[in-house]
């Protein structure tokens, strides 16, 4: 991942020329790009959180309408809706992991567990299953109540004209609570991000 991070950080920024010393713009969003159903995702890096390649496989959602992540036993802890848009698609493409560990430690998978300390401006990258990769940048980090989570509010795009991504987790404490909303109520934690640049299958220039 070390080189197409080195060819992905040369995209979709805006020059800091002329504007003062520390402050600089947020990137331009890149535009949407079409997916096949053969360009899934299959992996996701943020490296402001340590998190390299961990894999990704298709979730629905419950009877809330909320996101399910993987189980902890499932080899790739993180989910996407696999109804909604492809990250790199125009829309929000969702994708939701677990923050807690399970109850055999070794079969912990704790992906998002820091998912608060995202930045406005740092990198998330989506490996599409055809060899592409996608650069989201972070714009908001949101934490809702459980019981007053607004899903529309939290999964719709923020403009319809990007790519988005929504990295969704909560704090871990439902799987304490005696009950569905008995004992600590959980907190959801949304961290909303953007398409700034794409790298295309190596493949894709060969002729």
């Amino acid at each position: 991942m070390d080189g197409v991070a080195a060819q992905l950080a040369t995209t979709g920024d805006v020059a800091a020329a002329g504007r003062p010393l520390g402050r600089q713009a947020p990137p331009h969003a890149h535009a949407p790009v079409p997916a096949a159903a053969t360009t899934r995702p299959v992996r996701i890096t943020i490296d402001a959180l340590g998190v390299r390649g961990a894999g990704i496989t298709g979730r629905g959602l419950d009877g809330d309408g909320i996101l399910t992540p993987p189980p902890y036993t499932d080899p790739e802890p993180v989910g996407w809706y696999a109804e909604g848009p492809q990250p790199g698609e125009a829309g929000a493409a969702l994708l939701v992991a677990r923050a807690g560990a399970g109850r055999d430690p070794g079969t912990q998978r704790t992906v998002f567990h820091r998912l608060t300390r995202l930045k406005p401006g740092e990198w998330v990258d989506i490996q599409r299953a055809d060899g592409s990769t996608a650069r989201f940048t972070v714009e908001d980090v949101q934490l809702y109540d459980r019981h007053r989570f607004a899903l529309r509010k939290a999964y719709a795009a923020h403009d319809r004209g990007r790519s988005e991504l929504r990295l969704i987790t909560d704090d871990g404490r439902r799987a304490r609570s005696s009950g569905r909303h008995g004992g600590d109520a959980a907190n959801v934690i949304v961290v909303s991000a953007y398409l700034t640049s794409y790298q295309e299958p190596p493949h894709a220039g060969a002729r």
